[in-house]
């Protein structure tokens, strides 16, 4: 049993991806992270305690794990490989056609 605590002691490792405004807020691409939580649920949380000031974002976010759209009750791994995915936006937006 002791093992098992200690598997857990420093946590798992993810490579967590950040795109849009949490890549300039946290100024890199990704992160290699040692996670003590267990779901993506916990990720989340963890980042919203790192980065307060992005409060409005947190809920709005996807989050895809290795490469698949995942809910929150989500179960992460070891070596997951987790993306935050900011919502998009821009574009063109309403065009106006000029007289001519």
């Amino acid at each position: 049993m002791a093992a098992c605590q200690n598997r857990y002691a420093y946590g798992m490792r993810l490579r967590v991806l950040f795109f849009g405004v949490l890549r300039d807020r946290f100024g890199q691409e990704e992160q290699l992270q040692q996670f003590p939580g267990h779901t993506v649920a916990d990720l989340l949380r963890y980042y919203r305690a790192v980065a307060p000031e992005l409060d409005q974002l947190w809920g709005t976010l996807a989050v895809a794990v290795n490469q698949q759209y995942a809910a929150a009750s989500l179960q992460l791994q070891q070596d997951d490989e987790v993306a935050l995915l900011p919502p998009v936006s821009g574009g063109a937006g309403c065009v106006r056609k000029h007289a001519g």
